[in-house]
């Protein structure tokens, strides 16, 4: 029996690299230095992704500013001064703000896929931001030459030209990071933001071929980010039931860190489609504790109890380092719990495969 494993996303960043962008961002390095730097860190994040025995691995966002943030480079109609999120320790995160149109991406995500792939010996997933976060970015008083259904519609095609050349550069999988769904519950519990972020999100993932679609999921989590979420506190109840009205075909959906994970289970039993597969998040990231494989295991089997083995995957519950300099996990620690996902879904597939035959 076999089940299917995959990363999220980020890797901690080498100390290296992390002391470089220092370094460039008080304009005391060239760009060569850092780009060199990034290729440094990238060719050690693979062939140690590798060395985990995972079969399919990213490129741990290395060279990203954030997993938000990649398409506004070099962009000059943007502000620093957008939305803030807090977290649940006190610190926060602000977005940027879109200062005038058109929008267009700075950078689209296959430039990180292709350097990747360079290295790589084995599958290659890459991860992209989803339409309803950029979304954000359009400011509230809006703008009298650019209206919010025309930025919209730019944002759709952006989003489906990021994608689509992840998959037409080989990626195995592309995957949305949409950590503002559950977000969204908080900020209107009435739920119409929400229903407004998949509707949009959906306006790009009906551009797809259902072939296509096959090869895009859509990830879930209450945030991550030094170790702390912003919207933990909701209910996952609140947004499973209009999750898996994405019209996508994996979701990956946090859930070792989850408080109540075998009730989230049920309501996923419950609201899972037949063409859908849910890759249960089996590693809490936010936790500087190695879980045994024996722990990934029993974790994989309680998952099993709810969704059916065809539907199953495993994966961390977030990536492990979303903006640049977040060191709150360790680059040692974030290999050896990938290492543990793998060898904790291989006993689980190989318990299961015994319970079927017997």
């Amino acid at each position: 029996m076999f089940i299917p494993t995959e990363p999220i996303g980020s890797i901690p960043r080498p100390p290296n690299l992390l002391a470089c962008l220092r370094e460039f961002h008080q304009g005391n390095v060239s760009a060569e230095t850092l780009q060199a730097e990034y290729d440094a860190a990238l060719r050690d994040t693979v062939q140690r992704f590798e060395a985990t025995g995972s079969p399919v691995i990213s490129d741990g966002e290395q060279s990203k500013p954030s997993f938000a943030t990649y398409p506004l480079a070099n962009l000059d109609n943007i502000a620093a001064d957008g939305l803030t999120i807090p977290f649940s320790d006190g610190h926060s995160r602000q977005l940027p703000r879109l200062t005038a149109g058109p929008f267009r991406y700075g950078v689209y995500a296959d430039h990180y896929l292709q350097a990747a792939m360079r290295y790589a010996t084995v599958p290659v997933k890459q991860a992209v931001i989803s339409a309803s976060a950029l979304s954000l970015l359009y400011p509230s008083e809006g703008f009298a030459d650019y209206d919010e259904a025309t930025f919209l519609a730019d944002l759709v095609d952006q989003a489906e030209r990021d994608i689509r050349g992840c998959l037409e550069s080989g990626a195995h999988c592309v995957q949305i990071d949409f950590t503002e769904g559950r977000l969204a519950v908080k900020l209107d519990p009435t739920k119409q933001l929400l229903r407004r972020f998949i509707e949009l999100n959906n306006r790009v993932l009906e551009r797809f071929q259902p072939e296509l679609r096959r090869r895009i999921g859509v990830h879930t989590c209450p945030g991550g980010d030094c170790d702390s979420t912003h919207s933990a506190d909701v209910d996952y109840a609140e947004l499973l039931p209009e999750l898996f009205n994405l019209k996508a075909s994996n979701f990956y959906v946090q859930m070792a860190s989850d408080t109540y994970p075998e009730r989230a289970l049920a309501v996923i039993k419950q609201y899972l489609r037949p063409e859908q597969r849910v890759f249960v998040g089996v590693i809490d990231v936010l936790d500087s504790n190695v879980e045994s494989p024996e722990t990934v295991r029993d974790r994989v089997l309680q998952a099993a109890e709810f969704i059916p083995l065809g539907q199953l995957g495993t994966t961390d519950d977030c990536g492990y380092s979303p903006f640049e300099d977040d060191t709150s996990t360790g680059r040692d620690t974030a290999f050896a719990k990938i290492e543990a996902r793998v060898l904790g879904t291989r006993m689980a597939a190989e318990k299961l495969g015994q319970r079927s035959s017997s």
